[in-house]
């Protein structure tokens, strides 16, 4: 095992089995080393399997000042995450979040914390995702002996949605919005408030949080047959979700220039349905 790229002195990145760039790291693992040479297999304490694109290794460069502490946080939190939330974790959560925690925290010592403006939508909506951003935090609070505000929770939320729907953080903010504006046109629709501790409003956030995915990256679904025919069932026993989801349709055509097919409808329709009835 070469190394490829000295990063600091805790990290180099060399290439696996099928010749893809991981970061390795270990203390003082590229103490007095170059590229080319061997990397000491006993020095090894972690290897992330971060296999970027080319547009995205220069975010490697991030990692150069950074301690190795604040990636094996970011190792336990990914690692919780994977388990807990079921989904796909983007590796480049791995350079996202190890830049974030250093930062805040940097910030919080230098008596510079920042507000998030968005702290009650991300409780709301990404709920599993916060959860995991106070865990982090208490990591962080055993570490450093530091304690940051619940605001730093929703930052690191933020990054963790960001990677399960592969998306950059401006996006997920604009899916934020997307989730706000279509609950808003529900809950105004049925003159309502809704249940946020039902089942099926999570259901539904859920399935908003990547229906924005799709939206933003105009990505369709495709319209199965059998679906068509249980839309039709479904427009019958649930007229006015379904006329609801007809008024989403028309928010986010001319908000957002994206034709929702009846697939996309009949979805809406039955999580409508079922918030409703919890209300």
């Amino acid at each position: 095992m070469l190394i490829k790229k000295i990063l600091n002195n805790n990290a180099v990145i060399t290439l696996n089995d099928r010749k893809e760039e991981i970061v390795v790291m270990g203390k003082a693992i590229a103490y007095g080393k170059k590229a080319g040479d061997d990397i000491d297999v006993s020095k090894i304490q972690k290897c992330f399997e971060v296999c970027l694109k080319p547009n995205q290794k220069k975010m490697m460069n991030m990692l150069k000042d950074i301690p190795i502490e604040y990636m094996e946080i970011s190792d336990q939190v990914i690692q919780k995450a994977r388990k807990e939330l079921n989904t796909e974790i983007d590796d480049l959560l791995y350079i996202t979040l190890t830049d974030h925690i250093h930062s805040s925290i940097e910030r919080f010592k230098d008596g510079i914390p920042l507000k998030n403006q968005l702290i009650h939508e991300i409780k709301h909506f990404y709920k599993d995702e916060y959860e995991l951003g106070l865990w982090t935090l208490e990591l962080i609070k055993e570490k450093y002996d530091i304690e940051m505000p619940e605001d730093e929770a929703g930052f690191i939320a933020m990054h963790i949605v960001s990677s399960e729907v592969g998306k950059d953080m401006g996006d997920v903010y604009e899916i934020t919005n997307l989730i706000q504006e279509v609950l808003s046109i529900v809950k105004l629709y049925f003159q309502v408030e809704l249940d946020e501790n039902s089942l099926s409003y999570y259901r539904f956030v859920t399935h908003l949080k990547y229906f924005g995915k799709r939206i933003f990256t105009k990505a369709t679904q495709n319209n199965d047959p059998l679906n068509q025919d249980l839309l039709e069932i479904m427009k019958e026993k649930y007229i006015q979700s379904y006329l609801c989801s007809l008024k989403i349709k028309t928010f986010i055509e001319e908000r957002y220039n994206y034709v929702l097919e009846s697939e996309e409808c009949l979805f809406l329709t039955i999580h409508i349905a079922k918030v409703i009835q919890e209300k």
